[in-house]
């Protein structure tokens, strides 16, 4: 009887040719003179790194929810006690988080002293100190979307989608990344793509935000801009219940919040400027949503359009940096929410090409399309 192909090996190979790789470190192990066997084994061992990175991003985010990362940033070696005295956790827990922190080589360990530290040139990407480029808060989505894969995977099956509603802190979560890639940037590079729109708001106009979330863009601008008045409208109770909270908390008489879908009809004329943060590529109805827009402007207004920054087809997206994320959230979220509703589902990489191409069809005349420094991921367009 021959022996058995390496391709059709158990899974628990799998675990074997990581461990062979670590013997015969640096290198790895020496090639079998095989292709398809070094193939193989190639891919065995990428997939043994997504097992370790994938769970890595798990206590990443855990690392950002309990404020761990936070209480190690600056501080200097710390015991596992001072550091769960300092974020106020459990001990235990600290400790096996730590564990899975110092493999994953996010902190330094040193077993002689009992001690761990964050870098600071890991801090750059992990603290809330170091918004916009925290990265941590991106690491949530993985265990909010991991939480619908049951329902996701009957759609796989059965067609349809998954709705808002089963999604636990998602809004949360977003609302969190934008406060990242919105709201750290609005006023000194977001707003002043739309030329002349600071002293027009300054001036006093009326604005839209259609698919506001929580609304944080428009608390913000409201803030900022008195003699405007405000208006954000989305799909979420909860989002919207909890914008104008926070609305009334900060006093705020110039921002209204409405629970309404922006594809069934928008008052006509009613807006100078109206902004759509990384939110048309989810609605059931996408290009009846531009079109309301289009119809909502007033004449010399302007529609500022935030959306992810990728290409409609797969090849060209192959060197994208977080090409694989964006499917995934797309898969997990963007594409099946819309589907839910029996809507078109296009999806986060529905591309910038496509984008554009629906702008023009609902009328509109696309004016810039432009990436900003801070925002790795998104696209902005300017369009009347």
């Amino acid at each position: 009887m021959s022996a058995t192909p390496a391709l059709t090996q158990p899974a628990s190979s799998l675990l074997d040719l990581t461990a062979q790789a670590a013997a015969h470190a640096p290198s790895g192990p020496e090639p079998s003179g095989d292709p398809a066997t070094d193939a193989a084994r190639a891919f065995a061992e990428r997939m043994a790194g997504m097992l370790n990175e994938g769970a890595l991003a798990l206590m990443v985010s855990i690392g950002h929810r309990t404020g761990l990362f936070d209480a190690l940033a600056g501080a200097g070696p710390l015991t596992v006690d001072a550091l769960a005295a300092r974020a106020g956790c459990d001990a235990r827990y600290v400790r096996e988080w730590l564990g899975a922190m110092t493999t994953g080589r996010v902190v330094e360990h040193d077993p002689r002293a009992g001690t761990y530290a964050l870098p600071d040139a890991h801090a750059a990407s992990l603290t809330r100190a170091a918004s916009p480029a925290n990265v941590a808060v991106a690491a949530q989505f993985l265990p909010v979307l991991g939480a619908v894969e049951d329902e996701v995977v009957a759609c796989f099956r059965a067609g349809g989608g998954v709705p808002y509603a089963a999604f636990t802190r998602f809004h949360e979560v977003m609302a969190e990344e934008s406060a990242q890639t919105v709201l750290s940037a609005l006023l000194e590079a977001i707003v002043p793509l739309v030329p002349g729109l600071e002293a027009r708001l300054e001036a006093g106009v009326d604005v839209l935000d259609v698919g506001c979330g929580r609304g944080r863009a428009l608390l913000l601008l409201a803030r900022r801009f008195p003699r405007s008045r405000f208006a954000g409208y989305d799909l979420s109770p909860e989002a919207i219940a909890w914008a104008r909270a926070e609305a009334r908390r900060e006093g705020l008489h110039n921002v209204r919040f409405e629970v309404r879908d922006a594809a069934r009809g928008l008052e006509g004329g009613a807006f100078d400027l109206v902004t759509a943060f990384d939110a048309i590529h989810d609605q059931a109805d996408p290009a009846g949503v531009l079109a309301q827009v289009r119809r909502a402007l007033r004449a010399g207004g302007a529609f500022l359009m935030q959306d992810i920054g990728a290409h409609a087809a797969h090849h060209d997206n192959l060197d994208h940096p977080i090409g694989t994320f964006l499917y995934t959230v797309s898969c997990l979220h963007c594409m099946t929410v819309s589907l839910a509703q029996g809507g078109a589902g296009l999806g986060a990489a529905w591309g910038v090409e496509t984008a554009e191409r629906m702008l023009e069809a609902a009328g509109f005349v696309v004016e810039r399309v432009e990436r900003l420094e801070h925002d790795a991921m998104n696209v902005y367009f300017v369009a009347s």
